[in-house]
């Protein structure tokens, strides 16, 4: 049995194509597409009558453990130091292994319900180490996303605090299968010493996948990593081995013009993250100097990637370096093929079936060559009606199948209520 999408305006985005045109899914995949597709007398048919078929969008950085501090209090804040110290490490430290998982089911929600269907995620929970990447996997399959997830490995907490972060994003990476997969990640590079940056190089060989890491979000990043280790982030990644294709390079907003000449040649993936970064006032990422292999993500505000390009777009125009927003989305869909091993975000024979459904009823055209014009200026998570991740429906008529929203959200409240009390107990 399949499904069979008739009389969509099926869209992809590099290069751009938006068709009318039929497709039809079995199992988790894309088998057929044509102009006027027959149904095999067990499918599922369904009519669309214009509206569009979209690939899932991925964020290729999130922070998922975030989406229980939203508007928790906050002292006032002199710098990124201060962002550090009063808000986002004692948050971080405050969360236990319940609080992860409905962190998780939460905010994957949230980025299904905006059209996201892929996050590749950064966690950190000092004191719930143990077990967290694997609450997390439990709270993304509740919802049916598709996550790559990792532990950022630290030396802030002393050498049993690295090798536990150590054991567990390696322990998940060997065990994740599915919609899930792992990588291996870490912490600013300003909290990862040499013991910490050589068993990161460890984990590597032995996982065989990438190390997902946080640059330069900050200048600090740069100035205490040199004052403490005696180089720069840049230079530690290239001395130590641990940047490669397979490599996610997360914020990179302050590095000079020399620095991303030597990280661009490894093929790194470089994760833009402009709502974050207006958001920490950490200054603006030069996001046209990230090569061919950039991509964008949402940090710890909701992964909706719509909101995410327009802002990037925008941000990117303001400062007179305009982006290819479109080259953006699909570098993303190109990140999680090459994660899964296998076609995410084309809307073609084979591809995995991770599609949106959009009641997008433009005033203008809609073509090919104005694709970009509709996502910055006309698109949004609005317009996302039905999710479906390898081939099976995970929200309909705007409705989550395999959760009760507001079950999610009463859970979310309780949980961030327990958190913001342990914070305030310190």
């Amino acid at each position: 049995m399949g499904t069979l999408l008739k009389g969509g305006i099926v869209v992809e985005l590099e290069p751009a194509c938006v068709e009318r045109v039929d497709l039809r899914i079995e199992g988790e995949r894309i088998v057929a597409r044509g102009p006027d597709l027959k149904a095999a007398p067990d499918d599922e048919v369904i009519a669309l009558s214009g509206k569009l078929v979209f690939p899932g969008l991925v964020s290729s950085h999130q922070r998922l453990s975030a989406s229980l501090g939203r508007g928790m209090p906050r002292p006032k804040l002199e710098g990124y130091q201060d962002l550090l110290e009063k808000v986002r490490w004692p948050y971080e430290e405050a969360l236990d292994l319940d609080a992860v998982q409905v962190a998780a089911t939460a905010g994957g929600l949230e980025a299904l319900q905006c059209g996201t269907t892929t996050l590749f995620d950064l966690h950190s929970s000092p004191k719930a180490v143990q077990g967290s990447l694997l609450r997390m996997g439990r709270g993304l399959h509740e919802v049916g996303m598709r996550g790559v997830l990792s532990y950022a490995v630290t030396d802030r907490k002393g050498a049993l605090g690295r090798e536990e972060g150590l054991e567990e994003t390696v322990a998940f990476t060997r065990k994740a299968r599915g919609r899930l997969r792992g990588q291996v990640g870490a912490a600013p590079l300003f909290t990862v010493g040499k013991e910490a940056l050589e068993g990161l190089a460890e984990a590597l060989e032995s996982t065989h996948t990438g190390l997902h890491v946080p640059l330069a979000e900050d200048p600090l990043d740069e100035k205490l990593s040199t004052e403490r280790y005696g180089a720069s982030p840049v230079m530690r990644l290239v001395d130590g081995g641990l940047l490669s294709p397979q490599t996610l390079l997360a914020y990179v907003g302050h590095l000079s013009w020399p620095e991303l000449a030597q990280l661009l040649p490894t093929g790194a993936w470089l994760a833009h993250t402009p709502r974050s970064n207006m958001e920490s006032e950490v200054g603006y990422a030069p996001a046209l100097k990230f090569g061919h292999r950039a991509t964008l993500g949402a940090d710890g505000v909701s992964a909706d990637m719509f909101a995410e390009a327009q802002a990037a777009w925008l941000r990117s125009r303001d400062a007179g370096q305009p982006i290819d927003v479109l080259r953006y989305l699909a570098n993303g869909q190109r990140l999680a093929s090459q994660t899964f091993g296998t076609q995410v975000g084309l809307m073609r024979e084979g591809a995995l079936a991770d599609l949106l459904l959009m009641d997008y009823q433009p005033a203008t055209p809609l073509t090919a060559e104005n694709l970009a014009w509709h996502v910055v200026f006309g698109l949004g998570s609005r317009h996302v009606e039905s999710v479906m991740v390898d081939g099976v429906w995970r929200v309909w008529a705007r409705r989550p199948l395999s959760v009760n929203p507001s079950v999610v959200a009463e859970q979310a409240r309780e949980a961030a209520a327990a958190v913001w009390a342990r914070m305030s107990e310190k």
